[in-house]
């Protein structure tokens, strides 16, 4: 009997991981339908022409806070890179979103820094992925992080 449940319990958790991004997970606030993608490259281009609007990107999950879930890093197709920022707790974004695909709503926002804020953050971020810093890589400003602050996304399953 007990290993009949044991290998029952062990069937039902294998379900359970398979199935975690079976179907889309939604997070936050549902996106508006009809919001047009706008591409990371485009915001990348000109960010201040996007400062305050609210966009819809998409990528791959390159990287998600491992401390408190609370941003992630959306790729696209051309190795634009942005992170979608989301207050701690409001949406926690799962570790095991890295590698699907993912969609997410929000202001684009600017981050403006002198070098020492600007190493601190960099200081932050490596710390918060497990990663080894390097002050020498710091390069020279200006110092500005173009980011998604976001209300609401979507992980999807591929």
């Amino acid at each position: 009997m007990m290993r009949r449940t044991t290998a029952l319990v062990a069937l039902a958790l294998a379900v359970v991981g398979a199935s975690v991004f079976a179907e889309t997970v939604i997070l936050g606030e549902p996106m508006e339908s009809e919001r047009r993608v706008t591409p990371i490259e485009e915001i990348l281009a000109t960010p201040d022409a996007w400062v305050g609007k609210t966009v819809r990107i998409e990528g791959r999950v390159a990287e998600v806070c491992t401390k408190m879930g609370c941003w992630m890093d959306l790729v696209s197709p051309e190795d634009a890179r942005m992170q979608v920022k989301v207050d701690d707790g409001v949406i926690v974004f799962p570790l095991e979103a890295v590698g699907r695909r993912a969609s997410a709503e929000g202001k684009v926002e600017i981050l403006e820094m002198d070098r020492d804020q600007y190493e601190a953050w960099l200081r932050h971020a490596a710390e918060e992925t497990g990663k080894e810093f390097d002050p020498t890589q710091v390069g020279e400003g200006p110092y500005r992080i173009v980011r998604l602050r976001g209300h609401g996304a979507e992980i999807h399953d591929a």
